[in-house]
Parts: C-alpha cells; structure tokens; sequence
C-alpha cells in the first residue's frame, strides 16, 4: 500500500489547481468545466403594461437608455443633456442626482478611500464613459394610451438645502413633473447623518378628470463589468441578488439575464432586490406587507437591471397616494445590513460555509472591539482557533512525527524492494503495524480543520472593515497587497519550513511535489490582501512552533 497521506495531498492540490482553474474560466467568460445550473426561463410577471418588456415589465421606452455602447463594452451616458444637476452632501456620502427623473446617478462614500487612488473616495454609484451604475424609479401605467412620468422624465427640482447643516438630522431634495392629463409625480430623497439609507418618497396626485392606477418602479442599473481594479484571484460575485423569506438569498447571473434563464421568486409581501459587488452594495427596500414583483432585464448592450415593482392602488380624481420606500448605497457591515431588512445581511456573501463564517466574524469583531486593531485581531483569532485545536493538532503532528521517525527504515525497505512491488506493499504495512503508526494520522485531524480555516479565509475576503485597516508598519491596508511583499515571502518560507519539518515521502515524484506546492500556492498570495496573507503567516508560525515541539520531544528533529 503506498503511502495514502501523501496521495489524499496530491489530489487535494490537483483539484484545488483544477477548482482556480474553472473559477478563472468563469471570471473571463470562458466556458467552465463543470457549466452553469439549468434555470427556468422567468414568466412575464402580472400586470406588465402593453408594449412592456417581457423581462423587466417596465415599458421598452424606458427600459432602455438612450446613446450607443462605447468602445469598452459599457453604454454611453443618454444622449440627451439633463436638464440639471444636483450634489447633496452628508458627513458619510456626496450624491449627483439628474432631474431627468430625480435618478441618482452617482453618490461616493466619504469615509472610503479608493484603493486604487488614495486621493479619491470610492465612487459607488457612477455615470461615465466607463461606467454606469444608476437608481432609478418611476411609475408604470396599466392603461392604454396613460403616460406617467418615469427615469427619463424631465422633472423640475424643488428648492432647498443641499448640504448637512451642523445641527441638522437629514438633507432633503425633491423633484415633480406634471402629465398633461393633470397627474403630479412627486419624489423627495431624505439623506439622514451617519447612514447610507436613503428614504424615498413617491406622492402621486391626481388633478385630472380620470382615475389612474399606477405601478410604481424601484431600479437598480449597471454594467455587467467588474468594479475596477479588482483582483482576478478574489473570484467575488458582481451582480444583482435578490430575496424572499420563501426562496431566500439567490444571487443573479448577469449572462443568465441576458439569456432569459432567471428563476425569480414569485410576488411577495417582503423581500429586498440588490446589486452587489466586493465589500459594497446597494439595494431597493419596501415596508414590509408591501405586494411587491422581482424583475430583472438586459436594457442594452453590457447594462442589466433588476427592480422591485410595486402597486400603489387606484388614484382617483382629486385623490393622492404615497409610497415609501429606502434605498442603501454603502459598505457591506453585516450586522447594520441584517438590522435594516431580514437577509439583507447575506449579500456579504461568505458562500457554503455562511454557518462558520458567520460566529467566526462575530469573534473577530469581539477581539477587535478588545484590541482596537484589526491586523491584531486576525492574530489573535488564529491563536483562538489554534488553542480550540490543539489536542487535534498534537495528534496530527505525533502521527508525522513518528513517520518521520521510521522512514529511513521505509526508504531502505523501497530500495531494497523495488523490483517486487507486491512484496514491498506487504513489507510496508507490516512496518506501519509494528510501529503503530497509522498514515492517516497526520492527515485526518487537518482535514477536520479545513472548514474553519476556510471559513475564516471568507470572512477575512470579504470584510470590508478591512478597508483602509493599518496593522504595523508598512501595512496600512489590509485589505490591499503588502506593498513590499514582505508578508508573502515569509508565508512561502515558513509552508516551506514546514515541509523540512514533515517525513520525507518515499516516493520520490511525492517528494518533489511536498516542495513544489508551498511554491506554487505562493506565488498566489503575491496578490492576495496582506490580511489574509496575515492570517495564513500566523497559522504556519504556530503550527511550525507546535510542530517542532513535538518533533524534539519524540527525538525526531532533522531526521
């Protein structure tokens, strides 16, 4: 029997190149080994208007946005100069808004620099030759021949004040236009102090002779491109998510709309829809209670959109009506997020092992509040995680030790035996019996551990408290590439230390692999975020101290 540890390590690396390899193929567009799940194909949702695309039910005429693509892929702003501009300015957030439609057509976050230009802050929401990513809102009418105001309409901008004042709470803008069958649209944007909510409000009064029964539209707009600067290796999910208590968290392919093969859950009076991307999002809520429809489209070229559309009930002459909802622009802090709507919490998305990952940040955030810096507290995590382990790991590590011990007298027994393959299977288990060593040992209680130390990889990926975090020294992100690489080149030295510390394999392709993989994994960590780089470095320098121990107490150290 050859040595299974160093067989069970041989597949676990060719299919974790396998697994990078796919996710790669995925991130570029390419096809995948293993191909996207079948979805069936979502029906046109109720109500949609004559003349309203099948995917969004908004009507075609604003369903797309004026203007052609630009030469990278990503539609060009509409072609039609909007009427006025307005920036509204909080402590956390600068909003544009164009009062075609009142559409927030850009709103940076303050408190975040860009990591690609310290200079700016990250520009969530954008209209530009290389980006689009818009809210809009508008009604939608379901009688023929009924034009409403929508996110193209040109509306006129109410006065008020546009910056926070010292003592103020929120700051206020407000938009209206008027149909001439007497209809007024009416959309006021609240921007509180300290939060990335914003309350939208739609008041629709009806001064016309005929009863009207508008639909209104809350719709997030963006290209289908990764957010700049993004690292391939992340393999992070942009695009649009929605939920239900029923269906719950379900993330949306953007070639899946494109394709027409969204499964979107059926009307409810709750749920939330989003787009998401690394660290950031944003999305449409209504009061719970609120009917409401999922849709999502391919408005143009690169650009898909994904809308909550909601009934406000007949209007009739002389009559008004309101609906309120709220719109968050900002980072992705978990526990702020699961506070404002059930699940919301979930687009910080920590993949099929949310139910580690979860108690795993909770802890972290616990050891930070304690230290005050979060470089520390991943240190201090993995000294927790380490100590929750020990007894496990000592076990895996007397298990290598004592292989390790009798390999030389393994690597005579394969010398001598070469020539009779069957013998040497005997021999060796015979060897592994009288020695109780089992050679599943050292590699059984790791196996247990993987989950956690994944899970924690996850959380430290997608946390965006490590945004702009010092550590010490020339750290001062670590949510960004050690600039030096000082991190990375001691994590490759230590794996490879670590391998020293191991039994030799007797097989020598084996062998050479052992000092290959801490390599070639890296060369990986060259661009991943010094705080995961962090967190790999302080797990190998316990389990080598934890290691070596057990080597010298079993006297087998340098052997």
């Amino acid at each position: 029997m050859t040595d299974i540890r160093r067989t069970l390590l041989w597949v676990v690396f060719t299919m974790s190149l396998v697994l990078l390899w796919d996710a790669w193929n995925k991130h570029t567009g390419q096809p995948t080994i293993f191909g996207m799940p079948k979805a069936r194909p979502a029906a046109s949702a109720p109500g949609t208007a004559p003349g309203a695309t099948a995917a969004s039910g908004v009507p075609a005429a604003i369903a797309t946005t004026a203007g052609t693509a630009a030469a990278a892929g990503v539609p060009a702003a509409p072609a039609a100069p909007a009427a006025e501009t307005v920036t509204v300015e909080t402590d956390v957030v600068r909003a544009t808004l164009d009062s075609r439609g009142g559409t927030l057509v850009g709103l940076e976050l303050l408190k975040y620099a860009d990591q690609n230009d310290a200079t700016r802050q990250v520009k969530l929401l954008d209209q530009s030759a290389t980006r689009v990513y818009l809210a809009q809102t508008g009604l939608i009418a379901q009688t023929n021949g009924v034009s409403l105001p929508n996110h193209l309409t040109p509306m006129r901008v109410l006065p008020g004040e546009r910056r926070l004042g010292d003592k103020a709470t929120e700051v206020s803008v407000s938009f209206e236009s008027t149909t001439p069958e007497g209809l007024t649209l009416r959309k006021t944007l609240r921007f509180p102090r300290g939060a990335y909510t914003i309350g939208v409000t739609h008041e629709v009064v009806n001064a016309g002779a005929a009863a009207v029964n508008p639909q209104l539209y809350l719709q997030l707009t963006r290209d289908g491109n990764k957010p700049e600067g993004e690292s391939s290796f992340y393999f992070t999910f942009t695009g649009p998510a929605v939920y239900t208590d029923a269906t719950k968290f379900r993330k949306i392919d953007f070639d899946d709309i494109a394709k027409g093969k969204v499964d979107l859950p059926s009307p409810a009076t709750e749920g939330w829809a989003a787009m998401v991307q690394h660290y950031f999002t944003s999305a449409w809520l209504l009061p719970e209670g609120a009917q409401r429809e999922f849709r999502t489209a391919k408005v143009a070229d690169n650009l898909y959109s994904v809308a909550l559309v909601t009934p406000m009930g007949e209007v009739a002459p002389g009559a008004s009506t309101t609906q309120s909802s709220t719109l968050y622009v900002g980072p992705q802090e978990e526990y702020k997020l699961a506070a404002l709507a059930p699940g919301l919490d979930l687009v910080k998305d920590y993949g099929w092992l949310t139910v580690l990952s979860k108690p795993l940040f909770w802890l972290l955030t616990q050891l930070h509040n304690l230290i005050g810096n979060w470089g520390w507290a991943i240190v201090a995590l993995v000294v927790v995680l380490k100590i929750a382990f020990y007894w496990l790991n000592a076990k895996a590590y007397a298990s290598m030790a004592k292989m390790k011990a009798i390999n030389p007298k393994v690597m005579e027994m394969r010398e001598r035996l070469k020539d009779k393959p069957q013998q040497m299977q005997q021999e060796m288990m015979r060897i592994y019996r009288e020695e109780k060593v089992n050679p599943l040992g050292g590699c059984l209680p790791i196996v247990v551990q993987m989950p956690f130390f994944i899970a924690l990889y996850w959380v430290l990926l997608s946390s965006v408290e490590m945004r702009n975090a010092p550590w010490i020294g020339w750290i001062t992100d670590l949510a960004a590439i050690d600039p030096y690489y000082i991190l990375p080149v001691l994590m490759t030295a230590s794996s490879l230390f670590q391998v020293w510390l191991n039994p030799t394999p007797p097989d020598p392709v084996q062998a050479r692999l052992m000092w290959i993989m801490p390599l070639a994994f890296g060369v990986m960590f060259f661009f991943f975020p010094a705080g995961l780089v962090l967190y790999w470095l302080t797990n190998n320098i316990l389990s080598i101290a934890q290691q070596w121990y057990i080597n010298k107490r079993l006297g087998v150290l340098g052997k």
